[in-house]
């Protein structure tokens, strides 16, 4: 049934002015970060509890299974449907088309993937990695499911319904997680706790957005579908090329506990670029979209975008690098300890890659994703390339690979991207240092703090705690000192009205 087919064609393009667009994009905005913050404490609650049941080498064995399913995932057609939202208009038949398309590439990948699965093994010299895999092929099942109730909300900007679902799931997934870790079921923890989470999704999605349509194999006339996706879809190719290829190379170097040392030190040095940063990109692509024929208005978006970010991107990455040791040892235990000059690297690293994943929806609702494929594909090049040099001193020179590589890829995205978008490599070192500079000298002052300390014998929460107190005060008082202006353009996002009035861009 399609119950809302009467309202899709064009009812994107609705506009009851800037001022209800504007509060439109707001309240997507916190819907969508709001509902991923609540899900993420949800799951991290799970995952420091399960993180202590299972062992380093269980999450060194998942990290491997991880590079086979994402080197598949580039091909389930999400690009596709996402050509959805970018169209001016869409009629149930295209709906319909996009669903086949889904289910056609799924259903392909999930073969692939369980008969494929004893090569793998072989390859890492692991023979259980081919049983994780086989059941793994289940995710692949319930995308379809997932992508297209999602893209049509999001063409609406309704995210919250997907809000609601998405904690649904995360409560089932965090409980599957629980439930299997203190059941001592090991690895197998790490696979079917996504599994439940998917399919969660796939079930409360398909319901909530009344959109179970019958796909149609008649793809005669979706030639704007295939080619806006086929270029999405190289985008992803190339950056699951470069943002697997370290674990990839890894795995056939290193044991499985050193690999899983790094793959976890990884995940929490990722956690806000992979968690916080694509809710904020999932609905920028549709509001882009919206006003794409307004070069003004889209670089406005984008520069101001930049600036709010860095205010809190820079002081988590900064903290998370001068405070790894207190927060290993509270959050993940002694055991894990391993990681944190990975995480120091990494996350410093991760300043400029946040900043560069932005511009791909940017690019995208404009109508040129071959941008962001070329983008992808410098990036495919830089980072293997970086990491086999590194490879050469162990994992730790591989962490000094990311560090090297991330600068080096924003200004090749900058530089690519600026003809389209107008925003230049100058305008991105403006709107990154109110938040960067502030946030580079409040790691200095706690990381000479945390030196000063660390004889004292303080337990590692008390020492995470003080050193929080510390880096918060400090870096709200350099703010409030130096960058007042940003501070009151943050306080304007979050509490206007929707009868504020503002100035066009």
């Amino acid at each position: 049934m399609v119950s809302e087919a009467a309202e899709i064609k064009g009812s994107s393009e609705e506009i009851d002015g800037e001022g209800a667009f504007k509060d439109r994009v707001r309240s997507a905005v916190i819907w969508r970060s709001g509902s991923q913050i609540l899900a993420q404490i949800v799951t991290w609650a799970s995952t420091l509890l399960v993180i202590r049941l299972l062992d380093p080498a269980d999450y060194g064995l998942f990290a491997m299974t991880q590079v086979v399913i994402s080197f598949l995932a580039f091909l389930n057609g999400w690009g596709f449907a996402s050509a959805l939202v970018q169209s001016d208009s869409v009629d149930p038949f295209r709906i319909r088309q996009a669903f086949g398309l889904l289910l056609l590439l799924n259903a392909m990948l999930a073969g692939i993937q369980y008969l494929g699965a004893p090569f793998a093994a072989a390859y890492y010299g692991q023979p259980v990695v081919a049983e994780l895999l086989r059941v793994q092929a289940l995710i692949f099942l319930a995308t379809p499911f997932i992508a297209l109730p999602e893209v049509m909300m999001a063409r609406k900007l309704d995210f919250r319904r997907q809000a609601i679902v998405n904690l649904a799931a995360a409560f089932a997934g965090a409980g599957t997680a629980l439930g299997c870790a203190l059941a001592g079921l090991g690895v197998w923890t790490l696979v079917y706790a996504p599994i439940a989470l998917f399919w969660t999704r796939a079930i409360g999605l398909t319901l909530i957005a009344r959109l179970l349509v019958w796909p149609s194999f008649n793809f005669r006339g979706c030639g704007q579908i295939i080619g806006f996706g086929s270029a999405i879809l190289f985008t992803q190719l190339f950056w699951l090329v470069q943002s697997q290829s370290d674990v990839f190379i890894a795995g056939s170097r290193f044991a499985p506990h050193a690999l899983g040392l790094y793959a976890e030190a990884l995940f929490l040095a990722q956690i806000f670029m992979a968690k916080f940063v694509p809710p904020l990109n999932e609905v920028a692509f549709p509001a882009y979209s919206r006003i794409k024929d307004d070069p003004a208005a889209v670089r406005w978006g984008l520069i101001k975008t930049i600036r709010l970010l860095m205010l809190i991107a820079a002081p988590f990455y900064c903290g998370l690098a001068v405070a790894a040791a207190p927060i290993v040892e509270t959050l993940f235990g002694i055991k894990w300890i391993g990681m944190v000059p990975y995480i120091q690297l990494i996350a410093l690293a991760l300043i400029f890659m946040t900043v560069q994943i932005l511009f791909a929806p940017v690019n995208n609702a404009l109508g040129r994703p071959s941008v962001s494929m070329r983008v992808s594909l410098c990036g495919a090049i830089l980072f293997p390339t970086a990491f086999l040099i590194g490879a050469q001193w162990g994992l730790i020179g591989m962490a000094w690979a990311w560090l090297g590589a991330a600068p080096l890829l924003l200004l090749v995205t900058a530089r690519l991207s600026a003809p389209l978008n107008g925003v230049s490599l100058a305008d991105i070192g403006r709107a990154m240092l109110p938040g960067l500079v502030p946030a580079l000298v409040m790691a200095i002052a706690v990381g000479f703090v945390s030196e000063a300390i660390a004889g004292y014998g303080l337990a590692a929460p008390i020492r995470l705690a003080l050193l929080v107190m510390l880096g918060a005060i400090l870096y709200g008082t350099l703010l409030w000192l130096f960058e007042r202006e940003a501070l009151a353009e943050v306080r304007r996002l979050v509490l206007r009205r929707r009868s504020a009035v503002e100035p066009a861009a």
